[in-house]
């Protein structure tokens, strides 16, 4: 594996893109919503990456209160970009899974805890076997108030790691690139397909009450 896939591009060394956006064409595979850039009112979004796009996509769509989800590209420097161009390392992208979510359903703080406890957050710029940047932890946040609930969950997890230390980004949102249709929801359309997802075995300590 190229050191280079292993070291985010400078703007000079991304790739160009495009200017047209990839749309996907069907609807969620699982739940039937439109797979675009319509939010419902009444609903909030967390964008993350835990490696491989394909697991973690399942993991979030299977929970009671989210709404939809999606696969796509995002934290990088290239507009627009092709799976392709993202595996090259030469975008800044990671692959990511943006969950559109009911909080009186299911709460940030329980889409945080799934982040934390299903993936290993130590592990810099790869998931397991998959190595590259675009496999790098992630969390693209939506406002100020889930910038500080991320960071904060960062603290206590952290605590709980001890020694191990979680290399995950935490960042305000960019723009989410959707990932081409084959990808979306991959593992509902080949239940027997790859997934890298495994966590580290320890669970995230509770929230401390005021």
């Amino acid at each position: 594996m190229s050191s280079a896939k292993q070291t985010l591009p400078t703007e000079s060394q991304a790739l160009i893109g495009r200017a047209t956006p990839i749309i996907p064409s069907i609807p969620h595979a699982v739940n039937g919503t439109l797979l675009n850039d319509d939010i419902p009112s009444s609903m909030e979004v967390l964008t993350i990456g835990m490696g491989c796009f394909w697991g973690a996509e399942r993991l979030f769509w299977q929970q009671e209160g989210v709404y939809s989800t999606a696969v796509g590209y995002s934290g990088g420097l290239t507009p627009n970009p092709t799976y392709e161009e993202v595996c090259t390392g030469r975008t800044g992208h990671s692959e990511v899974v943006r969950v559109i979510f009911d909080p009186k359903q299911i709460s940030l703080e329980a889409l945080l805890t799934l982040f934390w406890e299903k993936h290993d957050p130590t592990q810099g710029m790869r998931q397991g076997n998959d190595i590259g940047t675009q496999y790098r932890s992630a969390i693209y946040t939506y406002s100020d108030e889930q910038f500080q609930a991320a960071t904060e969950s960062k603290t206590r997890y952290q605590q709980a790691l001890k020694s191990a230390t979680i290399t995950t980004e935490i960042l305000p949102a960019g723009t989410f690139y959707f990932a081409e249709d084959y990808h979306q929801q991959y593992l509902a359309k080949n239940p027997n397909g790859y997934c890298g997802l495994g966590g580290t075995g320890i669970c995230m300590p509770p929230q401390h009450q005021d």
